[in-house]
């Protein structure tokens, strides 16, 4: 994809969705912290359990499902990326064995047998999801403020558009 591919993409996937949820009344506050729990809640590094971690704390904090599967789909990249960090960080935190697989092996398992791979990690996992836990305790509430300015203006542009019927 080049760069305006990229850009239409991303507007039509994520910026427009958040745009017709503004426009049935969905508050800025709210969808600020429904984007930022499921973007913080979609790098966790318990592979596969992003979509029901997300929709579970959502449900619990009565939270937009809509907008918190938004947060936690955008950030399925960035999750495959963090994952050996996370890992290497919980190692380093809680004084662990390093990991038995390198890089590259570790990547492929993960994406092609990520249950398997999170069963034979799972001393690791933990300590991981510790440390991915303290970031997102502190992640989160940020992620929440910066999108809730966001949302705010494009709200304001929302309300100047001239109404079109359809």
């Amino acid at each position: 994809m080049d760069g305006l591919e990229q850009s239409s993409f991303f507007r039509r996937r994520v910026v427009e969705p958040v745009l017709q949820l503004l426009r049935i009344g969905a508050t800025p506050h709210q969808l600020a912290w429904s984007i930022a729990i499921g973007a913080v809640i979609g790098i966790n590094p318990l592979l596969g359990s992003t979509t029901l971690l997300a929709l579970a704390v959502a449900s619990v904090f009565r939270l937009n499902l809509v907008a918190s599967q938004l947060g936690n789909h955008v950030m399925y990249p960035l999750e495959l990326l963090l994952f050996p960090v996370f890992l290497r960080l919980g190692i380093a935190v809680f004084h662990s064995h390093k990991l038995p697989l390198e890089r590259g092996a570790l990547l492929h398992a993960v994406k092609f047998h990520p249950w398997d791979t999170t069963r034979l990690l799972w001393s690791w996992e933990w300590h991981a999801l510790v440390v991915w836990l303290v970031f997102a305790v502190v992640a989160a509430p940020l992620l929440q403020r910066v999108l809730r300015r966001v949302l705010e203006r494009m709200l304001v542009r929302l309300h100047r558009e001239p109404v079109i019927e359809k």
